[in-house]
């Protein structure tokens, strides 16, 4: 029997392994880098062996908004993961693929052709993010409730490129329902590394660095208002603050938080909140003073200082408006793709709204998100939301899972089909 590889090829980071495993073998970045150190591109998983210098990468990435533009380089990165990394003969082997929503026919085609004719897999289904989720959620939930009964789920995706609001009904995703925020990962450690580069010392050309220091740091705030308060506090007194060490390049090749300690003491504020709400800070003398040596730059200082920033990043998500952007903000995303559907729906989407995706990791994303979403539903709806236990692997997880079905290979296309009816003709039998 043949062996059934599972690439949930997503915008950020590539997630393969194979079918009936519950972890995925490889979980690499989908990009190329070239430190300013070196002439040679380094792929996927090489950029995180601890001997690699990130420093200043020049970095090339496959996908662009959310969709794959460069073949090419795609399969470069594919043949690294499929044959060294999983040590996988595609020859002998089937592609269970992950493709993003509303995939342009222009680029399914070049997917397959990637598929059959560069990496000559045997066979090929092809899947989306929300309907994995669903089947994964749906194979360990117990079999009570009306979500549970109605095999229905709404499924958040906050990727790298993109987040959408998807409902699936009996592990199908209804397209229509589906609504897309134009915020993800990349939008938000792009705004990190501008608020760095603005306050503190330029970071621009820093993405894999401001990336780790957005997935330790940052946390979605229960208060905004009053958290900015805080956040003006000095010193000590000011429970948001926090140092990063960047990479010297000698003794360490990574950045890291200087003390985790201090990093995690916003999470003892009761309920996210200040006790001192409402009262006014003052700036006295010694205040103002440190605020003017914070304004005098040391060029050669090798971390940096983050307060508000940490939880006004992941703010995006919640009040894109806030930031000038056209675009409304998760709560009401979600909102508007359960009145997409069915009114008879309505009561079983609220009821099982599933989070998956790196964004979704941010202490007290999910608390945020029923707090914004309870005053924009019914009453007497329930709103209840499920983190997933890994949302990185959650949707591979719904493809091993898939993959491992006895049905699974009379749903494939196989290699002889697509050479005899193409590209198009074959992707009608997976519907989306």
């Amino acid at each position: 029997m043949s062996s059934v590889v599972v690439l949930d090829n997503g915008g950020g980071l590539i997630k393969a392994g194979f079918g009936g495993d519950r972890d995925p073998v490889a979980v690499v970045p989908n990009c190329l880098g070239r430190p300013t150190s070196s002439k040679k591109w380094l792929v996927a998983d090489q950029l995180l062996a601890a001997e690699s210098d990130i420093t200043s990468v020049s970095i090339r990435r496959p996908f662009d908004r959310g969709y794959l533009i460069n073949p090419d380089l795609q399969k470069e990165i594919w043949d690294r993961v499929i044959r060294t990394l999983l040590r996988a003969d595609p020859s002998t082997s089937s592609l269970l693929l992950v493709e993003p929503l509303f995939n342009p026919p222009s680029i399914q085609r070049a997917t397959d052709e990637v598929v059959f004719e560069d990496l000559g897999f045997q066979s090929l289904f092809v899947a989306d993010a929300p309907s994995l989720v669903h089947l994964y959620e749906a194979s360990r939930r117990p079999v009570d409730g009306l979500a549970a009964m109605a095999q229905c789920s709404l499924v958040v995706d906050c990727g790298f490129s993109f987040t959408h609001a998807a409902p699936v009904v009996q592990n199908f995703t209804l397209n229509y329902g589906v609504k897309r925020l134009d915020l993800g990962g990349k939008a938000l450690t792009n705004y990190l590394k501008e608020l760095v580069s603005y306050r503190s010392i330029n970071l621009m050309d820093e993405t894999l660095i401001i990336d780790d220091a957005k997935e330790k740091l940052c946390f979605v705030s229960l208060d905004v208002l009053n958290d900015l308060q805080l956040a003006r506090k000095p010193g000590k007194d000011n429970p948001f603050r926090c140092t990063y060490v960047l990479p010297d390049g000698i003794t360490h090749t990574r950045g890291f938080v200087k003390d985790i300690d201090e990093a995690q003491r916003f999470l003892s504020l009761p309920d996210g909140c200040s006790t001192t709400l409402g009262i006014p800070v003052v700036d006295s003398q010694a205040d103002i003073e440190k605020r003017e040596d914070r304004k005098r730059m040391d060029m050669n200082k090798s971390e940096f200082n983050l307060t508000n920033e940490r939880f006004l990043v992941p703010e995006m998500m919640f009040c894109p408006a806030d930031l000038g952007m056209n675009q409304a903000g998760l709560a009401e995303c979600i909102v508007r793709s359960v009145h997409a559907c069915h009114p008879y729906l309505h009561p079983v989407l609220f009821e099982s709204i599933v989070l998956t995706g790196g964004s979704t990791l941010f202490p007290r994303f999910a608390a945020r998100l029923e707090r914004e979403l309870r005053p924009l539903v019914r009453d007497d709806y329930r709103v209840k939301i499920t983190s997933q236990e890994d949302p990185i692997k959650g949707v591979w997880r719904g493809g091993s899972l898939l993959a491992s079905s006895p049905d699974f290979e009379s749903m494939c296309i196989s290699k002889s089909e697509y050479e005899e009816l193409g590209s198009t003709r074959c992707r009608r039998r997976f519907f989306h």
